[in-house]
C-alpha cells in the first residue's frame, strides 16, 4: 500500500457513474415495480452503497476510508432502454474516495442485472467512468467527454 501518512486530511468527494442497457420490456418491469424478486432500484441502490463501503476488502492495496457519506441516484431513461447509476462517496481522510464511488456503481449495476437476468439476459453494462474528484493534493478533477484526461 501506498504510505499516505504524510497527506493533509482534507474533505474528499468523488462522483461516478455508469449504465445498463435492457430490453424496453426489463426497463418497464423496473420502472412500475414488477420484478418478482422485489424492489430492483431499492436493492440495487443498498447494494451500491454497501459495496462503496467495502471497497477496500474487494481491491487489493485500496486503502480503507471511512466514509461520511454515500448517495446513489439511477435515472431510468426510456429513450435509450437504460439506467443511469451514478455514486457519490464523501470522507475526510488522507486518500481520495474515487475507487468507492467507482465500486458502487459496478455493484448498483450488476445488482440489477442480477435481479433482472431472468427475463433479459442480453442486458449490458457500460460506461463506468469517474465523473469527478475534489479534494487532497490534486484538486479539482471533472470528466471531459471530449477527452480522457478530463480538466482541473
Amino acid at each position: 500500500m501506498v504510505d499516505v501518512a504524510d497527506k493533509a486530511e482534507t474533505h474528499r468527494v468523488a462522483r461516478a457513474s455508469g449504465c445498463i442497457r435492457m430490453q424496453p420490456e426489463t426497463l418497464q418491469m423496473i420502472k412500475h415495480g414488477a420484478s418478482k424478486k422485489g424492489d430492483v432500484l431499492g436493492i440495487a441502490r443498498l447494494a451500491a452503497i454497501q459495496a462503496s463501503k467495502k471497497t477496500a476488502d474487494l481491491i487489493p492495496l485500496c486503502h480503507p476510508v471511512a466514509l461520511t457519506r454515500v448517495a446513489v441516484e439511477f435515472t431510468v431513461d426510456p429513450k435509450q432502454n437504460h439506467v443511469l447509476c451514478t455514486v457519490t462517496t464523501e470522507s475526510v481522510g488522507r486518500t481520495g474516495v474515487e475507487m468507492e464511488a467507482l465500486t458502487g456503481v459496478q455493484m448498483g449495476l450488476l445488482t440489477i442485472y442480477d435481479m433482472c437476468k431472468s427475463v433479459d439476459r442480453a442486458m449490458s453494462i457500460t460506461d463506468i467512468r469517474l465523473l469527478e474528484k475534489s479534494g487532497g493534493k490534486t484538486g479539482h478533477w471533472v470528466w471531459a467527454p471530449a477527452s480522457t484526461t478530463g480538466t482541473q
